[in-house]
Order: structure tokens, then C-alpha cells, then sequence
């Protein structure tokens, strides 16, 4: 038995190699290292002396009547007890994910991503063949701080060259499927990065992509590109001039 084991453990450590190697690093840019701190509720990001409120503060803060609404209506059905304990599971599964997700890409995964049966480790697995093998072609960085200068920050999960393409990569676990009319502020959380990139790299990000799985393994992609992608741009910089406003 151990034999076998052995046999298939060393499958395992051929075939990881084989799925990378369609994904090459090329450090093309130098992101900066930051920190976080929150102040009066609102998390920032410490870069050398500037501390620059976060994208996600920003659209929690800016959400619509209709979108505060609909999470206090949800809370109310659900019971706020038990809504509670549902955020709390998804964040914590969606922090794992993320993090094995990192550690893939930073070639730094075991074994035990394959033998365990632990739901984040089978929802990372779908984004990985279904989303980033034989499309993610460079990568640029991993859990990179992006920054508009004296504006905003945020950190985005991974930016590199997919389908051809210099884009911003974003994963996301759900509870269940998503339609693309209801993920707005997705989109324009990875708008913000894109924008905040090439601001401050003069590159050309001109598409997003948002790579999901649900907790039944259902792999879904979104992407916002060209137009679509500037229009989301001037979108969150609207809810930026909103935030600030709200705050002087």
C-alpha cells in the first residue's frame, strides 16, 4: 500500500509542475510593500507617509439605498444570528481559497491540496483548471498593492497577462451562482485596480477578469474590457468623489 501511495504521490508532483508551466513570472513591475490600519471604521493602506483609504471602504461606504436595503431585508429574513454565522463561514472559506490560490502561484502548495477534502481546496482546484490553466500566460504579481496616489488603495489577487491580454485577475467564492448584473461592485473594485495601475505604471490594462466558484464547485468567469472596463473606471471614481465628500 505505502508503494502505491508513493506512485501516486509522484504523479501528483509531475503533473503540478506541468499545470505551471504554461504560467511564467515576469516581474515587470515593482509593487510596493504597505500596511493596513483602520481609522474611525474606514481601512487604509499605509504607504510611507500616505494612508489612503481602501477600495473596498469606499464602496461599502458609498452602497446604494436599494443595496443597503436588500442586505438589511436578507439579514432580516435570514435572522441575524444565522446571517451572521453565513458571513462569517463564507469569509473565512473565501480568505482559505484565496490563500491557497496564492500559494499556487507562488509555487508554494503541497500535497495535501490533493488528498484533503476540504471545500476551499476543491473550489481553489476549479479556478485553477478551469480558469487559469492554458490562460494565464505571465504573472506579474500576486496579492499586489495597487495605489492611485493620495486617492485610494487596495490589493489585487493577481495581475499578469491572461489570454493575451495585461489584466487584472480577481477570484471570489459564492454561495451560490452569480449574474452579472448583480456583481456590480465587483466590477468595480477591479476597475479601481486597473485604473490605479496604469496610472502609476503607464501600462495598458484594458480588461478584468473575475474568476468564481461556488460551494457546489460551479466555476464561473466575468470579464469587463475596453469601453465597458473605462466606463466602470469613471463609475468608482464617482463613488470616490461620493466617499470623500461623505467624509470631509
Amino acid at each position: 500500500m505505502k508503494e502505491i501511495n508513493k506512485s501516486k504521490n509522484n504523479f501528483f508532483f509531475q503533473i503540478i509542475p506541468t499545470i505551471r508551466n504554461h504560467m511564467r513570472w515576469n516581474k515587470k513591475y515593482d509593487y510596493p510593500k504597505s500596511s493596513r490600519a483602520t481609522e474611525d471604521g474606514i481601512r487604509r493602506y499605509v504607504l510611507g507617509e500616505a494612508k489612503l483609504p481602501s477600495v473596498t471602504s469606499i464602496l461599502d461606504a458609498t452602497k446604494s439605498e436599494e443595496d443597503k436595503a436588500a442586505l438589511a431585508n436578507w439579514r432580516e429574513r435570514t435572522g441575524h444570528k444565522e446571517a451572521e454565522a453565513i458571513t462569517k463561514a463564507a469569509s473565512s472559506r473565501g480568505s482559505q481559497m484565496h490563500s491557497y490560490l496564492e500559494s499556487f502561484l507562488l509555487g508554494r502548495e503541497n500535497l495535501s491540496f490533493f488528498e484533503d477534502n476540504e471545500q476551499y481546496k476543491k473550489m481553489a482546484k476549479e479556478i485553477i483548471d478551469k480558469g487559469l490553466t492554458n490562460r494565464l500566460e505571465e504573472i506579474y504579481g500576486v496579492e499586489a498593492t495597487m495605489h492611485y496616489p493620495n486617492r485610494y488603495a487596495g490589493t489585487a489577487d493577481c495581475v499578469g497577462v491572461y489570454e493575451g491580454k495585461e489584466t487584472i485577475i480577481d477570484f471570489k467564492q459564492s454561495n451560490k451562482p452569480k449574474k452579472a448584473e448583480y456583481i456590480d461592485s465587483w466590477f468595480l473594485q477591479t476597475a479601481a485596480y486597473s485604473l490605479a495601475h496604469n496610472i502609476v505604471y503607464n501600462s495598458n490594462i484594458n480588461a478584468c477578469v473575475i474568476l468564481v466558484c461556488t460551494v457546489d464547485n460551479l466555476f464561473q468567469e466575468f470579464k469587463i474590457q475596453g469601453p465597458e472596463l473605462i466606463t466602470y473606471q469613471n463609475l468608482f471614481l464617482g463613488r470616490l468623489k461620493k466617499f470623500n465628500e461623505m467624509n470631509n
